[in-house]
């Protein structure tokens, strides 16, 4: 079991330890070949290939989503400049948040910034916007369905029904409704401090909301029709819509979203070992799961949560689902050998707390770098650690309430 807690350490670590050698796809191999090759052959030595084969399926599952995901949202590009009002601001929040479900918390991410950016960059306050849309779009928005957020791909492919998330629209309604409240105050007591200069540039300068590539609308939406098809069909239905999305899509239009297959790669990469280290994590927490001081939906809630802040969330969601179906064993109605309870805790604390640090979810990066390459500037690490803890806190102090009340 050691392999996968050392492989998702070396993933959060060595990015910031040493960035210059993580960045070669041959030190990224190599890390990962150490750590899971020895799964592999023990897994292949004691008779467990059934095992293996069946992890296999699962990963090009995972990824052949994941990447048509990527391709057909990196081919569509918004740009636009309205007039950067509070509640034009807190309307691209909820798009973005409902966007997120459907396209990828990175998909929307990167859809939504650009225009949003474009529509405040004659206001000088602004430095509020960014952070809140780390919490709603880039985290909390992809709670609805598994194309959201990758735990919640990955607890699909385990077997949770398509539809099951959207029994999490409470949950959804809860952090994104409380993020949208919490970005109208703010914005509104810095949109008073504007000088008239500027709001009057920014009303003369305004352009209509324009999207290029957007054929890939289409394809993101047989993306989710592809979702449906018995295996195999699938996956190369997947493999199909990745690529004709990406030579459909303009060179153009891939420069303007800074649109690279660099990140898809790398990720097919570390997933693999990833899937790999899964097996014994999988089986040793169920069997032990009786024995560690975690039984009750809030705890889970809360520990998924925390290791998705500072590790990446997919893993850890996986290592937690083992563990609750540890728990669950014996017991009625459950979804993908979880009770309904567990999956949910699991499922909201890994998909809303990956918010709490640049490092807690992919999106969270990749909007501080559009930000910051357009002249916005952003908390440090400590600071904005701080605010999205302060900024989620009551919606988490309401989550474990119902959590502790639900398992009376």
């Amino acid at each position: 079991m050691l392999p996968f807690p050392a492989l998702v350490l070396a993933i959060a670590s060595l990015p910031i330890v040493a960035p210059h050698a993580w960045e070669k796809r041959a030190f990224q191999a190599a890390v990962l070949a150490a750590l899971s090759l020895p799964v592999i052959f023990e897994l292949a030595v004691c008779g467990r290939v059934d095992h293996l084969s069946r992890t296999a399926g699962e990963y090009v599952s995972f990824i052949t989503t994941l990447g048509a995901l990527f391709v057909a949202a990196g081919g569509v590009h918004a740009m636009g400049d309205l007039e950067a009002t509070p509640a034009t601001n807190v309307a691209f929040l909820l798009v973005g948040s409902l966007l997120a479900s459907l396209i990828g918390t990175t998909g929307a991410s990167v859809l939504v910034v650009r225009p949003l950016l474009r529509t405040n960059s004659q206001r000088k306050n602004k430095a509020h916007l960014v952070p809140f849309f780390i919490l709603a779009v880039a985290n909390a928005g992809g709670l609805l369905t598994p194309l959201g957020d990758p735990p919640l791909l990955m607890g699909f492919i385990e077997g949770v029904p398509f539809f099951w998330t959207l029994r999490l629209l409470p949950v959804w309604l809860l952090y994104v409704g409380s993020f949208a409240v919490g970005l109208y105050i703010a914005d509104r007591r810095a949109y008073a401090r504007e000088a008239p200069e500027a709001l009057a540039r920014d009303r003369t300068e305004k352009m209509p909301l324009r999207i290029r590539g957007a054929h890939n609308l289409g394809w993101l939406v047989a993306i989710i029709c592809a979702a449906f098809l018995p295996r195999g069909l699938r996956e190369l239905s997947m493999v199909g819509i990745g690529l004709a999305s990406y030579f459909g899509t303009s060179r153009e239009v891939h420069a303007l979203n800074q649109f690279s297959l660099a990140p898809l790669l790398e990720v097919a990469l570390v997933f693999s070992g990833l899937f790999a280290c899964l097996i014994p994590i999988e089986s040793g927490l169920a069997d032990r799961a009786a024995h560690l001081p975690l039984h009750h939906g809030w705890q889970l809630f809360w520990v998924s949560g925390a290791l998705s802040a500072v590790l990446d969330n997919a893993p850890t969601y996986a290592a937690f689902a083992a563990l609750s179906r540890g728990l669950s064993a014996g017991q009625a109605n459950l979804v993908a050998g979880v009770t309904p309870l567990k999956l949910a805790a699991i499922s909201a604390g890994s998909v809303v707390m990956g918010a709490t640090t640049y490092i807690g979810n992919g999106p969270n990066l990749i909007l501080k770098s559009i930000a910051e390459k357009s002249g916005y500037s952003l908390p440090s690490f400590g600071r904005f650690a701080l605010f999205a803890f302060a900024a989620m806190l009551p919606a988490h102090v309401v989550m474990t309430v119902l959590f502790a009340a639900l398992e009376r």
